[in-house]
């Protein structure tokens, strides 16, 4: 499997998280290419404003499997992730980062100007993960922009 067949899945689940009256924000974990672990964002269902896609991810795998070193691991998220679920990957040395859309890309929609909040965060951390950007980028936009154009951001 390659990068646009675990992002097609994580911008799958960008949708579905719409669908279940969320954001539209998916993410998918990887281990020796095969998916490990799924989370789509849950910041309404959850009540939970922290509950990002891969936060969410995150502290869900690693409190299931007990595994909080990450550096053997790909995340692939639908959207750049945001300044705290970069911390995140920080944190569990996440070996490598995949995203569709960036920050930048978002905030456009959003009518807002952006910044690359990953490459900020892992610029400035002990901790670098590998980061691919652009894969299906076209289709996590058109998620992105059909929903903000009828539901404010957060």
């Amino acid at each position: 499997m390659n990068d646009e067949t675990f992002m097609r899945e994580a911008i799958r689940l960008s949708a579905e998280a719409v669908k279940h009256g969320n954001e539209p924000f998916g993410a998918v974990l990887v281990k020796d290419g095969k998916i490990v672990f799924t989370n789509e964002n849950q910041i309404y269902t959850m009540h939970d404003p922290g509950f990002h896609a891969e936060a969410g991810l995150i502290r869900r795998f690693c409190a299931e499997t007990g595994i909080t070193d990450l550096s053997n691991y790909a995340l692939y998220s639908s959207c750049e992730p945001c300044f705290m679920c970069s911390g995140a990957m920080v944190w569990v040395k996440l070996g490598t980062l995949v995203y569709a859309a960036s920050n930048n890309d978002l905030e456009e929609i959003l009518g807002n100007e952006g910044c690359n909040c990953s490459k900020i965060v892992f610029d400035h951390s002990f901790h670098k993960p590998v980061v691919r950007t652009g894969v299906l980028r076209d289709e996590s936009l058109k998620i992105l922009k059909d929903y903000f154009r009828n539901h404010n951001k957060g």
